[in-house]
């Protein structure tokens, strides 16, 4: 899949963010090898801890039905009915979660502004993950 076309997808996942406390809408899309996409958005709760990023939605989606090889995210955001206008990288956790499931070199995760297309390895992000041996 082309990167434009998993940041579209990205964006109108961001549609469905339950985001009623910041008001920061997140989607992401994210693809595995075999070509398969799972899409997810951010889902807010007012006790804050149990909210969910976008990031994670799309994994723990593809996780749960099966899925294991995943080749790259796009991910975008932006306040609630407000266009892209700045890059949306992953936060610390997803990162973490990212490295669980994904080579660090090989994983990609493409960023959007609105205007820009930025493509980063797991690795560049995330360079010193959190690993049992």
């Amino acid at each position: 899949m082309e990167k434009r076309e998993l940041v579209d997808l990205a964006a109108e996942a961001r549609k469905m963010s339950y985001s009623p406390y910041s008001g920061f809408c997140v989607g992401a899309a994210l693809e595995t090898v075999s070509g398969e996409v799972f899409m997810g958005c951010n889902i807010e709760n007012a006790a804050y801890g149990p909210s969910n990023c976008a990031e994670r939605t799309a994994f723990f989606k593809a996780i749960s039905e099966g899925a294991r090889d995943f080749k790259s995210i796009a991910i975008v955001g932006a306040p609630k009915d407000e266009e892209i206008t700045s890059f949306c990288p992953p936060c610390g956790v997803c990162r973490q979660v990212m490295s669980e499931f994904c080579d660090k070199d090989k994983f990609t995760v493409i960023l959007y502004d609105g205007k820009e297309i930025r493509t980063y390895t797991l690795g560049e992000l995330l360079p010193l993950a959190f690993e049992l041996d």
